[in-house]
């Protein structure tokens, strides 16, 4: 039978299975947008033996992608805000499909450049899309357990492309193409993924009382003057952390294969225990400061955690294991504490510029360090007939972790004075509201 008017139905609320179906879809797409991002990493010794790529070239690609992401961030959500969240993310899930597979069929740098750059174009502001469309379904109904299952898909996008030496080991075998094939085709499942979605929702709009999932985070100018110093602590926190990151993941593998002589598989097993452990340490660290707070503590926690990685991996022969474990602690602290502090330290009003300002200048370094590290690598000679000439970028990382420390250690002093937000309070122990 055709479907009954809209004008003769009664809208009621979705039913819990119809939400977390539109949910999986949803996620899906985000599984798919970071396999193909991370898949560069696999191949980066490939592209310099078979297009003679250097580091520098290497690291462009993330670059470019972040400046893409910073031209679309600028912008805001403008565009999907004034198409909604259907079309927004179907065209955008349209371009980062278009991008994979330029990427994979490009055999010069402008074309892989080119591609990379398109991924960021869609890729941003897909995330945005699917981010207010979780909130059109969830808002009221387990919201934030509905963004965390969003990430939690989302980060095995990455843990699947770590493992893929082992899942598809006869493609790494004839060069770089067929890995960037693969994560091309995942690009088609993530469209797919949007695509039910946007059915999901089309036929869901006649049924279901939906709501708006708010407006998507734009920059103010205005508003950027009237941010505190907790505020800044906090985005440079995120700064040096993602940066010390994210670059470190475009050359992981290849460092990994030149300076520990692992294969490529082992490589690959190895970066995924970063994804691993921030997918199963978020949550549990998101309780933990939900009902004890201490969240500048923590960050203090995490940066300590964080300095003396690289020089493990760098200088001694430790199992690889323990530095990347203690990294993906590291890594799961922004999201199970930073960002959630921003709503406590920035006015309901000012949280839209607040985030947008945030993940500007969180761009901003992954676009800078990819270079910087692509430079010091080429400049010191870093091969495997040379390790020790990754030696430079890993103190350059390792400065990273002793900003990190600062800056975490100004936060606390800050959040523990007079002025403070109740970084340090959670549930358990809220202060009193008596004097």
């Amino acid at each position: 039978m055709d479907d009954l008017n809209n004008s003769s139905i009664v809208k009621k609320e979705p039913s819990t299975f119809y939400r977390w179906m539109v949910l999986f879809f949803l996620s899906i797409a985000m599984y798919g947008n970071y396999y193909v991002y991370d898949s560069i990493s696999l191949v980066a010794d490939q592209l310099k033996t078979q297009l003679h790529f250097t580091d520098f070239d290497i690291g462009q690609m993330y670059t470019y992608y972040s400046i893409a992401a910073l031209i679309v961030l600028i912008f805001g959500g403008i565009l999907v805000d004034k198409w909604g969240t259907k079309k927004s993310a179907i065209v955008f899930a349209i371009i980062c499909t278009i991008s994979g597979f330029m990427t994979a069929f490009g055999n010069s740098l402008y074309v892989m450049l080119a591609g990379r750059f398109l991924l960021g174009v869609g890729s941003e502001p897909l995330i945005v899309a699917v981010t207010v469309a979780i909130a059109k379904w969830f808002k009221g109904k387990q919201l934030s357990f509905a963004l965390g299952v969003n990430l939690f898909i989302a980060r095995a996008g990455t843990y699947t492309v770590d493992n893929s030496p082992a899942l598809f080991p006869g493609a790494y075998s004839s060069g770089y193409q067929s890995p960037l094939f693969i994560a091309a085709l995942i690009g088609i499942v993530a469209f797919v993924g949007i695509i039910i979605y946007a059915m999901l929702e089309h036929r869901g709009e006649k049924r279901f009382i939906l709501g708006k999932g708010g407006s998507t985070d734009k920059l103010n100018i205005k508003d950027l003057f009237k941010f505190n110093k907790s505020f800044w602590y906090i985005t440079l926190l995120c700064v040096t952390f993602y940066s010390a990151i994210f670059p470190f993941r475009a050359f992981a593998i290849k460092f990994f294969m030149e300076t520990h002589h692992v294969t490529r598989e082992m490589a690959g097993s190895l970066m995924s225990n970063l994804p691993l452990a921030a997918m199963i340490a978020t949550p549990l660290i998101g309780l933990l400061v939900d009902y004890y707070g201490k969240r500048a503590l923590l960050m203090t926690f995490g940066s300590i955690l964080l300095l003396p990685v690289y020089l493990i991996m760098g200088y001694t022969k430790i199992s690889l294991y323990i530095p990347v474990i203690m990294m993906g602690v590291a890594f799961s602290l922004i999201p199970a504490v930073m960002w959630p502090a921003v709503a406590y330290i920035v006015e309901e009003k000012r949280l839209g510029s607040g985030y947008a300002l945030m993940t500007v200048i969180q761009q901003i370094g992954m676009a800078l360090f990819p270079l910087v590290i692509g430079w010091a690598n080429d400049f010191t000679g870093a091969s495997a007939q040379n390790p020790a000439g990754y030696h430079l970028g890993m103190w350059i990382f390792s400065i990273l972790g002793v900003l990190g420390l600062v800056f975490a250690y100004l936060l606390r002093k800050s959040e523990r004075g007079p002025n403070g937000h109740g970084l340090e309070f959670g549930i358990k122990n809220k202060p009193s509201t008596q004097n």
